[in-house]
């Protein structure tokens, strides 16, 4: 079941970031050639005649590999399609949208991005990131609306209507720490610690200070179960004081009226955003100075077991999770990196500066070498994903 409801939701995020691509293409006058889920080999595709106004289904996996798909490269293919390809491929790790002459080339057809003018091409390039903003926002306020987890540690909005009371919640578990080692998961509720009454986070930071020499006794609710745990502090990563290592929220349920939902939903988007932009900030430094990662990046096997466990909190949880990651996708789809979206604005905005674009041999070169490092770096967080599991 988990598999199925991660599929979906990639679907959705995927499906929504390239219908902004396709949707502001077609409406600049640009032809669209295939637009795509999952990458080649294609496994089935459907296209609408012109003339007739019948669909005409396509089996088998065409001209089109991954390189051609990412890089815009046409093979010669496209033209056999008298109408926009709706393609489902067999690699179920993202999506795309193959737009004529998408690098540059045919500047001379007026339904080639090549025709086009810049800003033109950077608002076809930056729609799907804005799609999924936007996706995110409407999903937070729906949240909103029916209630949506929320962190109480800064004391409750005096408009929120609170569904839950706040409970402390572990929102995430260091490797290797007591905590892990004691068994403690993402979504559990700590009751009571030595059969103390907990409360709020801070109540629980301060009772491990004062017991840092002692095996403490946890009071968990899981799945609507108590169980026990133990656990006993100690320093971790060169750290000056002993801790369980668990990150901790005071989580409750709050929503509001749908009109304040409507608002609080995207601005709830913007600053989530921020601060996703904040935290790649902060990877990226730690590794070039040499300190490593900050903090976990999963791949798409430990999505998949975010979402799974989301879904074991409910339904608010999951449409919490679900925005996130579409708030996810849309940060890293603007970063300047050669194959993303960022990527090939910077090749737009250099050929503007300098009067001419970049030759498109080096640009199709940059955006294959920029997806094969992201693949290689998605298979290697994946088998780290997949090791952590045992």
């Amino acid at each position: 079941m988990t598999i199925i409801i991660f599929i979906l939701i990639l679907a959705l995020l995927v499906l929504v970031h390239e219908f902004g691509h396709f949707i502001t293409a077609r409406k600049s006058g640009m032809r669209v050639y295939e637009f795509g889920f999952g990458f080649p080999p294609r496994a089935v595709g459907i296209y609408r005649q012109p003339e007739t106004k019948k669909f005409k289904v396509i089996w088998g996996k065409g001209k089109s590999s991954i390189k051609e798909a990412v890089s815009g490269e046409e093979t010669g293919e496209e033209n056999t399609f008298p109408a926009t390809l709706y393609s489902l491929n067999w690699l179920p790790l993202g999506g795309f949208c193959k737009i004529k002459g998408e690098n540059g080339e045919k500047v001379a057809e007026a339904d080639s991005f090549g025709f086009q003018k810049w800003w033109k091409k950077i608002i076809v390039l930056a729609a799907g990131v804005t799609m999924n903003f936007l996706l995110a926002g409407v999903l937070l306020s729906l949240g909103f609306m029916i209630g949506l987890p929320t962190d109480f540690s800064g004391g409750a909005d005096p408009k929120a209507i609170v569904v839950e009371q706040p409970k402390v919640m572990v929102q995430g578990v260091d490797k290797k720490s007591p905590a892990d080692e004691a068994g403690l998961k993402f979504g559990d509720v700590v009751l009571k610690i030595d059969n103390q009454v907990i409360a709020g986070s801070s109540g629980m930071i301060e009772y491990i200070k004062n017991h840092s020499q002692e095996e403490l006794t946890l009071t968990i609710e899981r799945s609507g179960e108590e169980i026990f745990l133990k656990a006993k502090p100690r320093i971790l990563n060169q750290e000056t004081s002993p801790r369980l290592g668990v990150t901790l929220a005071d989580a409750g349920v709050i929503r509001y009226p749908w009109y304040v939902a409507l608002y609080k939903g995207f601005v709830a988007a913007f600053f989530g955003l921020i601060n996703i932009f904040v935290a790649f900030y902060i990877l990226f430094k730690n590794l070039i100075i040499g300190k490593g990662m900050a903090f976990a990046v999963s791949g798409p096997v430990g999505i998949a077991v975010i979402v799974g466990q989301s879904v074991k909190l409910g339904l608010s949880y999951l449409i919490n999770i679900t925005a996130m990651l579409s708030l996810s996708l849309a940060a890293v789809n603007i970063l300047p990196i050669p194959a993303l979206d960022g990527g090939r604005i910077i090749f737009i905005l250099i050929g503007k500066i300098f009067r001419r674009p970049v030759p498109m041999k080096y640009e199709q070169l940059a955006h294959t070498i920029g997806f094969l490092l992201l693949m290689f770096l998605v298979v290697l967080v994946t088998f780290r994903d997949i090791k952590g599991l045992f």
